[in-house]
């Protein structure tokens, strides 16, 4: 549907390509999944990125696949656990706008890997706002953390954003204590009340299961099968019933953009946690999405459960996003029908050893039209 012939469309907020020309952004966690697609539209803007993040973990990836490091001012292959070499990198770089996404994003690898997920995703967010402390060139700040920050009540309802903080397992509630961090270090060196005096407007913003072509991550739901298929082995899931609101990665990339835009031209108005998730219909059980994706493969394909005793992971997990879209205009462009078949498209175009970042950049543009 074009924005001409959906009303919604006249009236919702978008990426602006003119705002992004030339800002200097620091974007940490760049080499990742969803670093890479966000790395791979600001610089199509003309934004000056200076990307901070250790080297992909996966062969093959994102990053490499579709070129991102091509037009990037400098991309630092460091860890956010190293406070001066970050400290160094964002002052050299004198970044207007900070965005940071890495960390260490699995549910089940955080179980054998606990002290790791809490030093990186607790600490690295501390180290990320001392380097900002440190300099006066900053004006937006948008820290990225998730929808499973949340104390998960297994419930039918959205989460808001002032719903406490908690997390069952050490990934999600290291996610929780990013968001604590986030929201002492603004109270107690960027307040909105001084504003004036540092104007620095700091956000959080929490995005559901993002979904997308170019992950090639271990233990996520659309990985796994595209592995499984293009194998032309059967999936194994480990809970087909369990509902996620799953959306494109464009789709909360956009609203990181737009609430960058907004605590750059609006201060302190716009600081403050911020959901970024699917429609409420879009919320649905892994299986349905593994049908879906079958649907659109070329190949005949199949799924099993996996039978085994598995750790903990939330069963239902919704977010409420009536704030973004009554004080951003924020809403979600593609279904997950969209988002599932611009995802087997990218897949496809990938084993035909198509030029990736071409068709990268023609998804995003794509997005940017609906």
């Amino acid at each position: 549907m074009s924005a001409s012939s959906n009303p919604e469309a006249a009236h919702r907020a978008s990426v602006d390509p003119s705002f992004w020309k030339g800002k200097r952004v620091f974007l940490t966690g760049h080499t990742g999944f969803k670093g890479g697609w966000l790395s791979l539209w600001l610089t199509s803007m003309g934004a000056k990125v200076t990307g901070y993040a250790l080297a992909p973990n996966t062969n093959p990836n994102f990053f490499e696949v579709a070129q991102v490091a091509d037009d990037l001012e400098q991309s630092h292959i460091a860890d956010i656990r190293d406070l001066e070499k970050l400290q160094k990198a964002m002052a050299d770089a004198k970044p207007e706008i900070v965005i940071h996404m890495a960390a260490q994003p699995l549910v089940r690898y955080s179980y054998a890997n606990p002290v790791e997920t809490y030093a990186t995703n607790v600490m690295g967010t501390v180290h990320v706002l001392e380097s900002i402390r440190a300099l006066n060139c900053v004006r937006a700040v948008v820290v990225v953390t998730t929808d499973k920050c949340y104390e998960n009540k297994e419930w039918a309802w959205g989460y808001r954003e002032n719903e406490p903080m908690g997390g069952h397992d050490p990934y999600s509630n290291s996610k929780g204590c990013a968001e604590l961090v986030t929201s002492a270090y603004r109270q107690s060196y960027f307040s909105p009340e001084k504003y004036s005096k540092h104007q620095v407007a700091i956000a959080s913003a929490r995005a559901g299961n993002v979904i997308g072509g170019g992950d090639w991550s271990e233990d996520r739901l659309i990985p796994d099968a595209i592995k499984a298929f293009e194998a032309n082995e059967s999936l194994v899931i480990r809970n087909p019933l369990a509902t996620r609101p799953w959306q494109h990665v464009l789709e909360p990339l956009s609203g990181y953009l737009v609430l960058a835009q907004a605590l750059y031209k609006e201060g302190a108005k716009f600081d403050g946690g911020w959901n970024f998730g699917p429609r409420d219909e879009d919320a649905r059980p892994v299986q349905e999405v593994i049908n879906l994706l079958i649907k659109n493969w070329e190949s005949v394909v199949s799924w099993n459960q996996d039978q085994r005793e598995q750790p903990h992971e939330a069963h239902s997990l919704k977010l409420d996003c009536s704030k973004a879209r009554q004080y951003l205009n924020w809403v979600p462009r593609w279904s997950l029908e969209q988002a599932i078949e611009n995802i087997s498209q990218w897949q496809h175009a990938h084993q035909r050893n198509s030029d990736m970042r071409e068709i990268s950049l023609q998804q995003i543009a794509n997005y940017q039209n609906s």
